[in-house]
């Protein structure tokens, strides 16, 4: 029988698995719940902000792509970090993916609270996750294949949601429903105001909502150590970005927006619910509850599994306590899931705490650090591309040199977007520190590794 510390991890997720973590992971919260808030700040022009954030979404995992398949028995674009930056970046951008996914799990487990309360006014907000993360803890720890599981149930509620969504929008249209004096028509995403109806302002400031609604996209990355046949299922499922793009946020905004015009959608409930509702379903609120719910346990369930990978990833280069990198007989990284876990935990305390602030207080933090996690990516490819290793590779990124840096522009575009904000800019000043706290902190570890 293998040492602990020898076992690897195993190669579970199937080509179907790989296909709905990819879409489960472009598709959140932000799309369901947030974009009432979204449409009310660009109006029409939050189309264009989806399909341009949707395009340099598309452009970064490409660079994942060419980076995994480069060589496939590598785990993650973690390591590829280390491999084209050193290990000074590797310590920074794991630990700060790690913090990515941590900030979105504690965010979304508060979510989920909130969401159930819509049932059960009377439960304390935080027994919700405190349950959940028993229960996705217990699921995680059987066999990655649970993980994906899961993962492809809870995608495809989200999935079915927004076809419904699209399906209902286009018969409202087509019969020309009418509300409020308005009628369903594609007219109305030029006909009130224009398409730009809040200015070239309104439009720029809409860009770190969108962006948190990508957040978690890249997560396939992190299952090339865990998938059958990462050089064929990686690919399939990376190309496929644009249609859900196009599909899911485009097509959505543009038939809620037709539907009813931005100036009448109500920011204090999901626009999926005026959609519904105005089709005459009476449980729209309910049905909508219990989709964001879903996409909420989605993104807690991929917290999960990333950070517990990320910590195995960290540990095997001695980046982070060798306990970490401890597989069970199933083949799952054990102790970097439960120490993650525990760390969720104190998530229940905030809501104990701070029922009311929580959530945005840790919202602004997840996305700042998967911004800069997504730069380093385009980094580490940009210095892969200057070797000799990828001239033969398969999967090459469009167009590149040019869209690698104009990915990484606009990357940087919206971190001064957010910087300029005030609602966000401490957020941004605090995810700089820490940046800066990791790479000082590597010093410190490096000294202390050698002298073990």
């Amino acid at each position: 029988m293998n040492n602990q510390s020898e076992r690897e991890l195993s190669r579970g997720l199937k080509a179907r698995h790989v296909q709905m973590i990819a879409i489960g992971g472009a598709i959140g919260t932000g799309l369901f719940l947030g974009s009432g808030s979204a449409i009310k700040a660009a109006g029409p022009a939050l189309i264009l902000a989806y399909a341009l954030t949707g395009l340099f979404a598309y452009l970064m995992m490409r660079a994942v792509g060419e980076l995994l398949l480069s060589n496939t028995k590598i785990r993650s674009f973690i390591d590829f970090v280390r491999i084209y930056l050193g290990d000074k970046w590797e310590f920074a951008i794991g630990w700060a993916y790690w913090l990515s996914w941590a900030s979105l799990a504690m965010a979304d487990l508060t979510a989920s609270g909130i969401y159930l309360r819509y049932w059960f006014p009377s439960l304390p907000q935080w027994v919700t996750p405190l349950i959940v993360i028993i229960v996705l803890v217990t699921f995680n720890l059987i066999n990655v294949r649970w993980f994906g599981e899961l993962e492809s149930w809870f995608a495809s509620i989200k999935v079915f949601a927004i076809l419904a969504l699209i399906v209902v929008g286009i018969g409202l249209i087509i019969s020309g429903f009418h509300t409020g004096g308005n009628t369903a028509s594609f007219g109305n995403l030029v006909s009130h105001g224009g398409f730009f109806a809040t200015g070239f302002k309104g439009f720029i400031m809409a860009f770190p909502m969108v962006i948190f609604a990508f957040t978690g996209i890249e997560m396939v990355g992190l299952t090339a150590g865990e998938t059958e046949d990462p050089a064929r299922d990686l690919p399939k499922a990376i190309n496929s970005v644009p249609v859900r793009v196009g599909l899911f946020y485009v097509g959505a905004i543009a038939i809620i927006m037709s539907v009813y015009p931005w100036n009448q959608i109500d920011t204090s409930q999901s626009p999926f619910v005026q959609v519904f509702s105005g089709m005459g379903i009476n449980f729209a609120a309910t049905l909508v509850n219990f989709v964001v719910l879903t996409a909420a346990l989605s993104a807690a369930n991929s917290a999960i599994f990333s950070t517990s990978r990320t910590l195995y990833v960290l540990a095997k280069n001695s980046q982070a306590p060798k306990s970490l990198a401890r597989v069970s007989k199933n083949m799952v990284p054990v102790t970097g899931m439960l120490a993650s876990s525990i760390v969720f935990l104190a998530v229940v305390l905030l809501n104990y705490f701070f029922p009311s602030k929580i959530f945005t207080m840790i919202t602004g933090v997840a996305t700042m650090s998967f911004i800069f996690v997504w730069i380093l990516i385009m980094v580490a490819h940009i210095k892969y591309k200057q070797t000799a290793a990828a001239v033969n590779n398969p999967y090459k990124m469009p167009w590149f040199p040019a869209t690698s840096y104009l990915t990484i522009g606009f990357f940087v575009a919206v971190l001064i977007i957010l910087a300029l904000d005030p609602s966000t800019r401490l957020s941004v000043f605090l995810t700089i520190i820490f940046f800066v706290l990791m790479l000082v902190g590597y010093s410190l570890w490096a000294k202390r590794s050698q002298k073990i």
